[in-house]
């Protein structure tokens, strides 16, 4: 995703909704015998350099008249081999799934990775891909993918395997942009300096957070707009602490929306990391509803206030650069 040009319009709010969460095609079950092209990978982001790789498999496969496919991993690999850590995941499996969906990909394989499965020789491991798969024309893998036990296969193992059992092998190098790769490592650490327009230019798309809305503090309602205390699981990569101009969906609906990342230092009494977002032209009650919440820019860091009526002129201060640059009203976006 480039750099978005201020007011937002309505349809301009949908796309990036649309973009972020993804809006995958129907996705149509492998015929037995089928020769398909294959793209492999943990795409844990679902990135601009993952987005090249897929978009390359899908055309090779146009060109040679096979289905595309993309095998991809649950959990990620590096949650089972070094253990699941808090504030890791860019894209939970059913965000990847709709990601490569939205790319047009014929069909997505989601492998469960087991410590069994990580310990397999890779050509045991291709072995097993081609026995679930049918008849392989083509793989595609980035230049440093690594499989088998001990991660002793690469792309050049892979290569040679491919000569043995007839398909083609295409290494990708990793994408440059703004002078280094693309990597999800690299993504994290933008947002976790709260850099959500610098991520969105490596991924592709707005940066997004799915969790369950609770009862929070009440404060927002006082202040005279609704807000959606947002609950998210641990493992998410949240943004750094601080308030963004964000928009919320349902699903069904999108609101654009002032949120703020952490505790809030205000109240001291508050100790547990949270999102809370105040969301613009919302009416009624999203109590535990499925709520994405989609970073789009940094607007200040989080900070103690004097008294609620300083909190409440600041924070509605924020509220109105989101309404005259994001929107002041939900749209219907029905991914």
């Amino acid at each position: 995703m480039s750099d978005l040009t201020y007011p937002l319009q309505p349809e301009d709010l949908r796309t990036l909704v649309r973009r972020a969460v993804g809006v995958p095609q129907d996705i149509s079950f492998l015929e037995r015998g089928a020769e398909v092209v294959v793209a492999i990978g943990a795409f844990d982001g679902v990135h601009c350099g993952h987005r090249a790789l897929i978009e390359a498999c899908r055309e090779d496969a146009r060109r040679r008249g096979c289905a595309s496919v993309v095998v991809t991993f649950d959990p990620d690999p590096s949650e089972l081999l070094d253990g699941a850590q808090t504030n890791q995941r860019l894209l939970s499996i059913e965000g990847r799934v709709r990601q490569c969906g939205a790319l047009g990909i014929d069909h997505v394989m989601v492998i469960p990775f087991t410590r069994e499965l990580a310990v397999r020789e890779p050509f045991e491991f291709v072995n097993m891909l081609t026995a679930q798969l049918g008849t392989i024309a083509a793989m595609h893998v980035g230049e440093n993918f690594h499989f088998g036990r001990g991660g002793a296969g690469s792309a050049e193992t892979l290569r040679g395997i491919g000569e043995r059992m007839g398909f083609d092998v295409v290494a990708h190098p990793l994408l440059e942009l703004e002078g280094a790769p693309v990597s999800s490592t690299r993504i994290r650490g933008l947002l976790r300096e709260g850099k959500v327009s610098d991520a969105a230019r490596l991924l592709g798309r707005c940066h997004y957070v799915q969790g369950t809305v609770a009862h929070g503090r009440g404060e927002g309602t006082s202040f005279g707009f609704p807000t959606a205390n947002v609950c998210c699981d641990a493992r998410v990569c949240m943004p750094a602490e601080g308030v963004y101009a964000c928009v919320v969906s349902d699903g069904v609906h999108a609101w654009p929306a002032a949120a703020n990342v952490g505790a809030p230092p205000t109240f001291a009494e508050h100790r547990d990391a949270f999102l809370e977002a105040n969301l613009i032209g919302f009416k009624g009650n999203l109590y535990n509803q499925s709520l994405e919440v989609i970073f789009v820019e940094w607007l200040r860091a989080s900070r103690p206030f004097s008294s609620l009526e300083e909190l409440e002129r600041v924070v509605l201060g924020n509220i109105d650069w989101v309404r005259t640059n994001i929107g002041s009203a939900g749209v219907e976006v029905c991914l």
